[in-house]
């Protein structure tokens, strides 16, 4: 339950239309619901939105089909739900337990359920390097846009050709946040930070040639950057890059009104 959620309850016991006694028995079951699976059991968070603003984001990959199913089937009971690092072949397991269940291949994301509304926020710029970056900057995108950002894309705009990324500043520059996603050497957030005034949040991918030691090197190449102010998360984290790049959109949407 989310706080648009609560209010609404609350209006609706204001109206007489819920009683307080139902209204109470709802609340009282929001904290944490328990979700047995054959083996071990879930502890879901109903109450993380309303602390956070972020609900409950399920790490899929070190989860079995039928414990992603039973988690987001819960989840999404309540309004919806979405886990990260699915694979194929395990989103295709959850997509026949949990039919309702939406799969989004590139970004390996499994989604459940009709977000509710959301706080307004301003516009997310997704910037990738390299197309084989894409499914860490698709990750960020979906996350961001989950939590109600809308966002846009940009891809294959690596500093191996710079002229690519200068032709599309306008509209970088039009978004309020950007994230920027890139692996290798890591140049592209550099450059951007040296070119836009809007928050910079640059994701290291582990993409590269052996010495790049699956991110390690665009990790450390971002945090010793030359442009002051750009904020590194770990590598392949998009979700981390999203939900703090929607968490200043909203931010800049009550500046800006």
């Amino acid at each position: 339950m989310d706080r648009t959620q609560l209010l609404t309850l609350l209006d609706e016991v204001r109206a007489g239309t819920v009683s307080s006694s139902d209204a109470a028995r709802q609340i009282g079951e929001l904290p944490y619901a328990e979700v047995v699976h054959a083996v071990g059991a879930s502890m879901i968070d109903h109450h993380r939105e309303l602390r956070t603003g972020i609900p409950e984001i399920v790490y899929g990959a070190s989860k079995t089909a039928e414990q992603l199913a039973g988690t987001l089937g819960e989840l999404a009971n309540r309004g919806a739900a979405i886990a990260t690092r699915v694979d194929a072949d395990k989103a295709a397991r959850v997509k026949q337990l949990l039919p309702g269940a939406t799969i989004h291949e590139l970004a390996r994301i499994v989604s459940a359920g009709t977000p509710g509304v959301r706080p307004a926020a301003a516009r997310i710029a997704v910037v990738c390097a390299g197309t084989s970056d894409l499914p860490v900057a698709e990750e960020a995108a979906l996350v961001a846009e989950w939590l109600g950002a809308p966002v846009t894309r940009i891809s294959d705009v690596g500093v191996a050709g710079l002229h690519r990324l200068l032709a599309r500043l306008d509209e970088i520059r039009a978004c309020e946040v950007v994230i920027a996603v890139a692996g290798m050497e890591a140049a592209l957030p550099s450059v951007l930070g040296g070119l836009t005034d809007r928050p910079l949040i640059a994701v290291p991918t582990s993409v590269g040639y052996g010495v790049s030691v699956d991110g390690l090197v665009a990790l450390g190449a971002l945090l010793a950057g030359c442009a002051p102010g750009v904020t590194v998360v770990n590598i392949d984290n998009g979700v981390g890059a999203a939900v703090a790049a929607v968490k200043i959109a909203r931010l800049a949407v009550r500046g800006l009104g």
